[in-house]
């Protein structure tokens, strides 16, 4: 064996190389009652931030998933209401993301129990079915579940379906959820004489248990209703109409978003210019898979520019903690010195970050402006979150153009804003990626 271990000769090696200096005692005693992030604030980059944007799409009102992770919820339905804002000239306009929520909760768990049946002929330690039982069911998610919930079940106003305690704190009610299925799931695996057919049938007996679940926690979704737009006094501007949540999404978005819109990824671990999807990862047993394009950075950059350009907002999603500055609202590599206290430096890449598991897509976010120089090269850009009005810049967040550069991962566009050459990449056959992939974490 010539693995090394923790001997007393080597702790003492290493013991007699610690001398520190009379500046490094000083760092040690702020570090005993300062919080490290404040002593690391690089002094040099706080000069007033810039919150000019050659280009911006505007916004109206700033949503708040409050203690929950469905900010992909909150992203999908950021960038739809910002169309129906824009369309309908209103001074607000909010959609229910619980009402969606609902129904992802539903399918999810649908797509959780099938799939144990799928499974029931694999033992436990098979690792789909050891990902399955860890991943029963969650918050998060992607955009393929805002396009395949809102072709299936439409979308209501907010006003029709509003937030409950527990969609905005589902800590506990999701984990009464997931023990639940569990323990459905671990019965339909040891019925080992029923035929796939009465499985199936159990398997409905159980979703109506969840399904009231659901509806006692979130309330239950409408079927139909009435609603006109109001204005900032609060007078409609229209007689009441009515609508089912379908006819709803086709009269104010009345788009396929699986048909018209990409996912790009920049993953540099990866190679550029293929396509890739994630096994079994989607929100519903009938939908898609997440499927997304992997491209240069300067390439979705492109995209993203003529989609501002255009006034459209975009699904953005990246490594948000990563040098967040949440009182400026900004996320920069240059908000924290830690290497000036510990001596030390942190110079992964972002190749080597994703290879290391330091570094993925985390959250998503409403992508909103750019600000280019006069050579059409980006050098900052803006984001509309959904931590709630007071959080960062109103609501907002700055990154500059080498944040972006290192933590952006992935991009949900328009294919009208892409070239040939990106969409050509959608005729090859995805390179499959299996479910556990830590680079597909869902973000919440």
């Amino acid at each position: 064996m010539f693995g090394q271990s923790l001997s007393e000769n080597l702790i003492q090696k290493i013991r007699s190389q610690y001398k520190p200096t009379s500046s490094e005692k000083a760092l040690r005693n702020a570090l005993g009652a300062t919080d490290l992030k404040t002593l690391a604030v690089n002094q040099d980059n706080q000069q007033e931030l810039n919150t000019y944007f050659s280009n911006e799409v505007p916004g109206k009102g700033i949503t708040d998933q409050e203690s929950s992770g469905r900010c992909w919820l909150f992203t999908g339905t950021n960038v739809m209401r910002a169309k129906i804002i824009a369309d309908h000239n209103l001074p607000d306009f909010r959609l229910s993301q619980v009402y969606l929520f609902f129904w992802d909760q539903l399918e999810k768990s649908n797509l959780f129990l099938q799939g144990v049946i799928d499974t029931r002929n694999k033992p436990m330690d098979d690792k789909m079915v050891e990902w399955l039982f860890k991943n029963p069911i969650g918050d998060g998610g992607q955009f393929t579940g805002i396009s395949d919930l809102t072709a299936k079940y439409g979308i209501v106003p907010s006003a029709i379906m509003p937030e409950t305690y527990i969609s905005n704190n589902t800590s506990q009610f999701s984990r009464l959820l997931e023990s639940k299925l569990r323990e459905y799931a671990i019965s339909l695996r040891d019925d080992k004489k029923s035929s796939v057919k009465a499985l199936i049938d159990k398997k409905e007996e159980m979703l109506k248990t969840i399904y009231r679940m659901l509806a006692t926690a979130y309330g239950e979704p409408p079927t139909e209703f009435d609603f006109a737009f109001k204005d900032k006094e609060g007078k409609y501007l229209t007689a009441p109409k009515h609508y089912t949540p379908q006819s709803f999404y086709k009269e104010m978005i009345g788009e396929n978003l699986n048909e018209n819109y990409i996912m790009l990824m920049n993953d540099p671990s990866r190679e550029f210019w293929k396509s890739y999807e994630i096994d079994f990862d989607r929100h519903t047993y009938d939908g898609h898979n997440w499927t997304y394009i992997n491209l240069p950075i300067d390439e979705i950059k492109k995209m993203a520019i003529a989609s501002i350009k255009d006034s459209t907002k975009m699904y953005f999603s990246c490594d948000v903690a990563k040098c967040l500055d949440k009182e400026r609202g900004l996320l920069d590599t240059k908000n924290f010195d830690y290497g000036s206290i510990f001596g030390t430096t942190f110079n992964m890449d972002k190749t080597q970050r994703i290879k290391t598991f330091d570094s993925s897509s985390s959250h998503a976010m409403t992508l909103t402006a750019v600000d280019i120089d006069t050579n059409g090269t980006p050098l900052k850009w803006k984001v509309e979150n959904s931590w709630g009005e007071k959080y960062g810049q109103n609501g907002y967040l700055i990154m500059t153009d080498e944040w972006f550069n290192e933590y952006m991962f992935r991009l949900v566009v328009n294919k009208k804003y892409a070239s040939a050459k990106v969409l050509s990449v959608l005729h090859e056959k995805p390179i499959r990626l299996p479910a556990w992939d830590p680079m597909f974490a869902s973000e919440e």
